[in-house]
């Protein structure tokens, strides 16, 4: 079994142009490094999302991760109601319209082979230890679940878990919103986002994957983000837990839908290619270390046994204590009147 590299499959998923409502040359690269690994199905919903299961074994731990990662990026589509050649572009995604105009003035903008659609034209390098592509935001998020897959089957690990490759997630998580409406996976599963993200409120680009408590719009289970962050602990692996409040992931439409759910991020520099610091177009970056860690923590999460959501729940914990310290509670009422 010939087991591709990270590098490989960085290289291979980042160089794939997308869009939002284009991400069929990011889906198709997917498939094609999934489509020889040992134990995996792939199949699409309705929606187009791309979904992976591994399972080898009867071992099915608890609770079942969905690793999640959206296909898309902020870029040129077609204009729809196009009226002549100044319109014919309409960018989609959260860029504000400076930049968008600066990169345009620069001849950034590259339509792909067909002209569907048009992105940043930047190269893709992995050189000293930093990842640059036109697009890390969430691509760098289909690489690491697709080498997370490779692992478990390099490693022959007995497990369950799914993956969900979502479309149209820059305009809202559309993509995310249908699987959570026709929800493929048993009801205990876990959603987990795989997500590049700005570091904010103390993360730091460089010092491991960042565990999200939360985002702009909701706070994350707690429950899923102990077991998260345990795990971390078990295996010696560096993680930042922070709150993530500079913008909102599929985790939040997960949620809103009733489905549990958490997220991680790598550490991500000039997001959505906007330099940190002059405000202009520029290639998305990650640390090659951060992604790394990265892969070790999704491997150890979703090949260690946990007995449900938590060792023990924050709910198994109060009532223990509260039994623990029925005496005392009873020795206190007595001095109520």
């Amino acid at each position: 079994m010939a087991v591709p590299t990270l590098t490989a499959i960085l290289k291979r998923i980042l160089k794939q142009p997308t869009a939002p409502f284009h991400e069929y040359h990011v889906r198709r690269e997917i498939e094609a490094l999934l489509a020889d690994c040992p134990n995996v199905k792939l199949k699409h919903d309705a929606f187009g999302n791309l979904l992976a299961t591994y399972k080898f074994g009867k071992r099915k731990s608890l609770p079942t991760w969905v690793l999640a990662a959206h296909m898309d990026h902020p870029a040129f589509v077609p204009n729809t109601e196009a009226k002549g050649k100044d319109d014919a572009w309409e960018f989609l995604g959260g860029v504000p319209v400076g930049p968008v105009q600066d990169g345009i003035r620069r001849g950034l903008r590259k339509p792909v082979k067909g002209g569907q659609f048009a992105s940043w034209n930047f190269p893709v390098t992995i050189k000293e230890g930093r990842v640059e592509a036109p697009a890390c935001d969430d691509l760098i998020g289909c690489a690491l679940i697709i080498s997370t897959f490779w692992e478990l089957a390099r490693l022959n690990l007995e497990t369950t878990v799914h993956a969900a490759f979502t479309r149209a997630e820059e305009v809202g998580w559309l993509g995310a919103w249908h699987l959570g409406n026709h929800w493929p996976f048993s009801e205990g599963s876990v959603f987990l986002s795989v997500e590049t993200s700005r570091p904010v409120n103390g993360a730091e680009i460089g010092d491991g994957p960042i565990v999200r408590v939360g985002d702009r719009l909701s706070v994350f289970d707690s429950e899923a983000v102990s077991v998260l962050m345990r795990t971390a602990s078990e295996q010696g692996i560096r993680v930042q837990r922070c709150l993530l409040d500079a913008g909102a992931c599929e985790s939040t439409a997960l949620q809103a839908l009733g489905h549990r759910s958490a997220g991680i991020s790598v550490p991500l520099g000039n997001y959505h290619n906007i330099n940190d610091t002059k405000s202009e177009l520029a290639p998305e970056y990650v640390m090659l270390d951060d992604v790394k860690t990265t892969l070790r923590l999704l491997t150890a999460l979703v090949a260690t046994k946990h007995d449900g959501i938590g060792e023990r729940s924050i709910r198994d914990r109060v009532a223990l204590r509260l039994k623990q310290y029925q005496p005392h509670l009873a020795a206190g009422n007595q001095h109520f009147t």
